[in-house]
C-alpha cells in the first residue's frame, strides 16, 4: 500500500511539474509586446484622468490588467483585481472592445467593481501590445515590464507578482 501511495505521489508531482512548465511556456509564447514609448504615452481613464504607465509605475509597481466585459475568464479575475485595488495596490485596467465608455461604466456598476479603466473601444491599444488573450496581466515597475501572464490568475498569484516587482 505504501509503495502504491509513493508511486501516485511521484506521478502527481511529475504531472504538476509538466503542467507548470506548459503554463510557463504558454505565458512566454503569448507574452504581450510592449510598444516603444508606451510608458510615456498619455492615456485617458473613464474618470477623465490622463495617466502614463511611466508615472504610475515610478514609485510603486503597477498591475496592468487587460480585460473584456465579454470574457468568461475575466469574471473570475476581475473581482480579485478590484480586491487588490481596494487593498491599496497600484492597479490600472484596460477594457478591450467592451463598448462605449457609458457601456463599460454600466458594466462595472452592474458587477460592483471599482478600479481605474482605460477604454480600448476599438482595440487599438490591445493591437499595439499584441494582446491576443483576455485576461492578460502585466506588472510594470519604473516604466519597464517585470512580468506577464494571460488567462486565469489567482489573487495570490497577482499579489506575489506585485511583491516580486517591489522586492527585486
Amino acid at each position: 500500500m505504501l509503495s502504491k501511495l509513493r508511486r501516485w505521489l511521484r506521478e502527481g508531482l511529475i504531472l504538476l511539474a509538466l503542467l507548470a512548465g506548459t503554463m510557463l511556456l504558454m505565458d512566454v509564447w503569448r507574452a504581450p509586446q510592449v510598444p516603444a514609448s508606451f510608458d510615456s504615452t498619455p492615456l485617458q481613464t473613464l474618470e477623465g484622468e490622463t495617466v502614463t504607465l511611466a508615472t504610475l509605475s515610478k514609485d510603486k509597481p503597477v498591475l496592468l490588467y487587460f480585460w473584456a466585459s465579454w470574457c468568461g475568464v475575466c469574471r473570475f479575475t476581475t473581482p480579485e483585481v478590484a480586491r487588490l485595488r481596494s487593498e491599496g495596490e497600484n492597479v490600472m485596467t484596460i477594457a478591450l472592445r467592451s463598448g462605449s465608455e457609458a457601456e463599460v461604466s454600466r458594466w462595472l456598476l452592474h458587477k460592483g467593481v471599482e478600479f481605474p479603466v482605460i477604454n480600448d473601444a476599438n482595440g487599438a491599444i490591445s493591437r499595439s501590445w499584441d494582446i491576443s488573450v483576455t485576461p492578460t496581466l502585466v506588472v510594470m515597475s519604473q516604466g519597464r515590464v517585470v512580468s506577464t501572464t494571460s488567462g486565469w490568475t489567482s489573487y495570490w498569484g497577482m499579489k506575489f507578482r506585485l511583491w516580486w516587482a517591489k522586492t527585486f
